[in-house]
């Protein structure tokens, strides 16, 4: 399955769709681009909708790491949505649970943001 990302805004929070696997090479570069324009828009408030993602090697990791890191820095949040039993594996093995706020509803993950506001 080819990696793809669709954004959709939910009032001031934006909501992005992954498809895919996410592994070194075009399809970590393509999911880094697209998070840092999305920051670069405003957005302080990200959702990751991992929920299609297949498969994420350490790259791919590294990549969501990059993600809150970057939000962070600008006093923004993000969190992770829908994420795959594989992938929770892996979140859980590398511990990286310590630093992602997960979710598994997308109504709560928006009314999250509003509760840490």
């Amino acid at each position: 399955m080819r990696f793809q990302g669709t954004c959709r805004e939910i009032d001031d929070v934006a909501v992005v769709d992954f498809s895919g696997q996410i592994t070194l090479g075009e399809s970590s570069a393509k999911f880094r681009t697209m998070i840092r324009e999305i920051v670069d828009m405003g957005h302080r408030k990200i959702i990751l909708n991992l929920s299609d993602v297949d498969y994420i090697d350490s790259a791919g990791i590294g990549e969501l790491v990059n993600a809150s890191t970057s939000l962070r820095n600008v006093q923004g949040e993000l969190k992770l949505l829908n994420l795959s039993r594989r992938l929770r594996d892996i979140v859980q093995i590398t511990r990286l649970y310590t630093i992602f706020d997960i979710q598994t509803d997308e109504q709560a993950a928006l009314r999250s943001f509003k509760a840490s506001s």
